[in-house]
């Protein structure tokens, strides 16, 4: 799909602005279609690999896999530690354990991997098959000298003012600010085996943890390829606004008061994964393993115009930017990569503003906004907080429904319609073969969650056999 046209190779130009996973995926995809393609970025490749933080954990599911897979590229199934499923738990606004359950992946796996090893080995791909790498500032009159003399030229980070080319989709954008204070370390000393979180799910570590406090925020652990450490374990928390976790999350520093931060937090909120959590420790070569910030979520037009009127392309993060609870970033800018370059492989026209808006068009129907709507529900948006209690009660008494459920992450679409309530009790009847009415008359609060008795030393003894 994206090699048919490598007779065409030099006759049409390509630039790349960023050099994160997504801007480099398009880059290598572009370049083996036959065209020639610069990759601009403001850093080399030594400092995008060692002296930045990853940008997330970038769990990816069965679609990005497949996209990926349709550029020819690799994606780390074979060499990054799985994720079978998601094992839930919900608290209360003063801390009440409500609900619990554990839904597994259906026919595929996921993988989060450090997007820093991921672009540095994509980069090294592209520079053997003759891709040119200029590093550089690219500001908003730089630009507009690229696309002049460029065919087609995609803007894959927001830096020096770039993404205000691309004005933001206000009926697509529903928050005015981040809602979320995000606090990630990654971490190693634990392993994949059943005996890990063995009390939230008989898949042991193969399944990651994710908390819900009504009036804090979320805690998320899932297995991880580190680029240094190899396989290992990252944390992903969200704080909401004027949360004390707000207030914890505030005050890291550095990778170690990241994971003190972690820690406290688990023995002051989630003890129930303490043993797990107190095991782990930072990765000492990895001085940036760890990460703080905030995202609003937002969505921009697909294109954009530089002074002299040439247009320009948004991917990824650039044309939407998701709040990462629900894990569509990374898989969404895969995703829209490989839709674009499958596109621009077959196309012999130019690349004008109607031909870029179009691409954009179909991308936000085929995954786009349904992945929005996904990341909204798991955020507790008051749109869909009902519609969302009920599902995850549900969840809670039907194992088909829970893995229905957490199956959202991979696949968002068959999410999009459900917008009222008549449409939440469709959707688990479909799933179900069930009355929904009576599946919540089932429902029944947890009462008390199922604490660890993971032991580091169990451990130890396990791997030693």
């Amino acid at each position: 799909m994206t090699s048919q046209s490598s007779a065409l190779r030099s006759t049409r130009s390509a630039a790349v602005i960023g050099a994160g996973q997504t801007g480099v995926t398009a880059a290598l995809g572009l370049l083996d279609a036959g065209f020639d393609v610069t990759l601009y970025s403001d850093r080399d490749q030594r400092a995008l690999r060692d002296d930045v933080p990853a940008t997330g954990t970038a769990l990816e599911f069965g679609e990005t896999q497949q996209a990926e897979s349709a550029l020819g590229l690799d994606a780390y199934t074979g060499r990054a530690p799985r994720h079978t499923g998601l094992s839930v738990r919900i608290a209360g606004p003063a801390g009440e354990e409500l609900i619990g359950f554990d839904g597994h992946f259906d026919g595929y796996a996921g993988v989060a991997v450090d997007t820093r090893l991921k672009a540095d080995e994509r980069l090294t791909a592209f520079l053997e098959r003759g891709g040119h790498f200029a590093v550089e500032q690219v500001t908003p009159e730089r630009l507009d000298t690229i696309a002049a003399a460029t065919d087609l030229t995609l803007v894959a980070t927001g830096r020096g003012g770039l993404s205000d080319l691309f004005p933001i989709d206000e009926s697509r954008t529903v928050y005015a600010r981040p809602q979320r204070s995000l606090l990630t370390v990654t971490v190693t000393g634990l392993g994949f085996g059943p005996e890990v979180f063995a009390h939230r799910s008989i898949a042991g570590g193969a399944h990651s943890g994710f908390s819900i406090f009504a009036e804090q925020g979320e805690a998320w652990w899932g297995p991880y390829l580190h680029k240094d450490a190899g396989p290992s374990w990252a944390f992903l928390g969200w704080a909401r606004p004027g949360s004390e976790w707000e207030k914890r999350f505030a005050a890291a520093d550095s990778a170690e008061s990241a994971h003190e931060i972690v820690q406290q937090l688990y023995r002051d909120h989630i003890d129930w994964d303490l043993p797990e959590v107190l095991s782990t420790r930072t990765i000492a070569e990895d001085p940036h393993s760890w990460l703080k910030g905030a995202v609003r979520p937002l969505v921009r037009a697909g294109v954009g115009h530089t002074a002299s009127g040439h247009p320009v392309a948004a991917l990824g993060d650039t044309a939407t930017a998701y709040d990462p609870i629900a894990g569509q970033g990374a898989q969404s800018g895969l995703i829209q990569a490989q839709r674009l370059v499958a596109a621009a492989a077959v196309h012999n026209g130019p690349f004008d503003a109607e031909w870029i808006t179009r691409r954009y068009a179909e991308f936000l129907a085929a995954r786009g906004d349904a992945a929005n709507w996904v990341t909204r529900l798991f955020l507790g948006d008051p749109e869909l907080a009902e519609i969302g209690g009920r599902l995850f009660a549900t969840a809670a008494v039907n194992d088909r429904f829970a893995s229905a459920l957490v199956g959202l992450l991979h696949r968002p679409q068959s999410f999009l319609g459900v917008d009222s309530l008549d449409a939440a009790a469709a959707f688990v009847a479909d799933i179900t073969g069930e009355d929904p009415a009576e599946l919540l008359a089932r429902f029944q609060p947890a009462g008390r969650f199922d604490r660890s008795a993971y032991s580091a030393d169990d451990h130890l003894n396990l791997a030693a056999r």
